[in-house]
């Protein structure tokens, strides 16, 4: 049997570096609230004990609606430390969606905020198996405990529950850009192993200063001995970050690396060149969740003089999976991508296998029953790894349609389309999902919008089908005149027609303000924009 929990890699740490700091928190403009690896552990201790007095046990699915806050990690790390399952769920998702998600995961547990337990005792049934009750604050009405009574008294050390690397560790949502959210069990194994790629293949040590831009990466800084520099941010919305904000926390601190979506790096990037500002602490970051356009990555090159930009590919489903950085993709990778190639996303990082098979619509029960493609066509994105789930929670008829099995081995079904090129690495063409069939052929949104991204007033664009013909729908920057719309749609058409695409797009809309995916504010929702436009 082999045993592994991720909680006892705090501990480690703790006793190891015990007075690094493990995470600075915002607690007012440019005030921060510091905690040591040892105090981190401590606390996480505290709660542990007050959790487990409470009746909380190994396998208790816990719903934890807690913003992000130093509570949040010490909860979380005290819930895996008794070998309880934390549920991650994204509250901006939309309510109904929450609910839907809520009643899914059957919690046993619920440790939140007051404005979660309100929603529990209006709307009860999502709730109903809910046991056990801790309010992170001041309860009211509902019954339960606080978090600070549960905050144990005793200084004794908790000990980790010695968990097996196949028990279930945790449970996080995907973001929900093409359907409702689903619930993904991690495994112990699983964590470990994504550990263990961050620091032998993405290079993330020792010391290093972390700023997440993607919350659930702050999870694993301590288990990395890292130290985690919260971002002043909302959460739920980054689009509307201050970058002033992110700046000065880079530089306080000294930042080192961070992981983020590229709205995240537009706006940071934006801001630096506005105040000829270089962040001259950052060593990496690491642009996901979305395309990310090879202009925003080459003007990293003046802004971060003593770094590189990297864009991983993965998913919550199976991450890290590839890697690339930004001085490849500055060389031909870019020049390729702008004619229409696609998003090249890397090579395969070791322990990882990812193959390209014919797209099908339908489950695919077997690995025999997969049909492989050759170097150069594009299809079905698969993957297989330590780091890959297995399956959904409670979501058997998904899982039957993203798993493939191969003896013991699963393959997850990216719903992504790509390609290998001669060089092994990978092309990323969009979603499947969002592929468009014209009466004259197959268009790949990544491929064909990036043609038309470099217009200058362009902002994005999405292509997206309306009977059997394509429309283009563009959203242009906000400092443009309307007046230049005229001018960008005449510039658009030209490159239809360069492109031999007159027969297959057959319409060129403007939209203001695109729908997007809530954790990333990247993910263009293409099929909310089809359904505007009459597709």
């Amino acid at each position: 049997m082999d045993f592994y929990n991720i909680a006892a890699s705090l501990d480690e740490y703790a006793k190891k570096t015990p007075y690094q700091v493990a995470i600075y928190f915002p607690s007012g403009r440019s005030k921060y609230t510091a905690l040591s690896f040892k105090q981190l552990a401590e606390l996480s201790d505290q709660y542990a004990h007050g959790f487990a007095d409470y009746g909380i046990t190994k396998g208790e699915q816990t719903l934890v609606m807690i913003r992000p806050s130093i509570d949040f990690i010490a909860v979380v790390f005290a819930l895996i430390k008794i070998g309880a399952v934390p549920i991650l769920i994204d509250p901006g998702m939309g309510r109904k969606s929450f609910l839907q998600c809520v009643a899914e995961t059957e919690p046993v547990n619920m440790i939140g905020i007051p404005a979660a337990h309100i929603l529990q005792f209006f709307i009860r049934k999502p709730f109903g198996t809910v046991k056990r009750q801790v309010t992170v604050g001041k309860r009211l009405f509902w019954g339960g405990k606080e978090l600070s009574e549960l905050k144990s008294s005793k200084r004794s050390k908790f000990e980790v529950e010695k968990t097996l690397t196949t028990d279930e560790a945790a449970v996080a949502f995907t973001s929900g850009s093409t359907g409702i959210p689903k619930g993904v069990i991690y495994e112990q194994g699983m964590f470990r192993a994504q550990v263990d790629l961050l620091k032998n293949a993405i290079g993330i040590r020792e010391g290093d200063i972390d700023l997440p831009g993607l919350y659930i990466f702050a999870l694993f800084n301590p288990a990395l001995g890292v130290t985690t520099v919260m971002p002043d941010m909302d959460a739920t919305n980054p689009a509307k970050l201050n970058p002033a904000y992110l700046v000065e926390a880079i530089e306080t601190f000294g930042v080192t690396h961070s992981v983020g979506s590229p709205t995240i790096w537009k706006i940071v990037g934006k801001y630096c060149e506005e105040k000829n500002l270089t962040l001259n602490s950052m060593q990496k970051i690491l642009m996901m969740g979305a395309p990310v356009p090879p202009s925003l990555i080459g003007r990293y090159e003046k802004i971060m003089p003593n770094g590189e930009v990297f864009t991983p590919f993965g998913a919550t489903e199976a991450m890290p999976l590839t890697l690339i950085d930004g001085k490849e993709i500055l060389g031909e990778i870019a020049d390729l991508s702008d004619k229409g190639a696609g998003m090249c996303v890397g090579r395969v990082l070791p322990g990882i296998d990812i193959r390209v098979i014919q797209k099908d619509d339908r489950p695919i029960a077997k690995w025999t029953d997969a049909q492989k493609l050759p170097q150069g066509e594009i299809g079905e994105i698969v993957v297989k790894g330590a780091v890959v789930t297995r399956e959904y929670l409670h979501r058997p008829e998904q899982t039957a349609n993203a798993k493939i099995k191969e003896g013991d081995d699963i393959w997850h079904r990216m719903g992504d389309v790509g390609y290998f090129d001669e060089a092994g690495r990978l092309w990323f063409c969009g979603r499947k999902a969002h592929i468009v069939e014209t009466d004259v052929g197959t268009l790949y949104p990544v491929q064909v919008e990036a043609l038309f991204n470099q217009i200058a007033g362009v902002h994005r664009t999405a292509l997206v089908e309306k009977g059997k013909k394509a429309v283009l729908v563009i959203e242009m920057q906000k400092d443009v005149e309307s007046i230049a719309k005229k001018d960008i749609a005449e510039k658009a058409q030209g490159i239809i027609e360069e492109n031999n695409l007159s027969e297959s797009i057959s319409e060129i809309l403007f939209l203001a303000d695109f729908p997007v995916d809530l954790r990333h504010n990247a993910k263009i929702k293409r099929e909310v924009i089809a359904g505007m436009v009459g597709g």
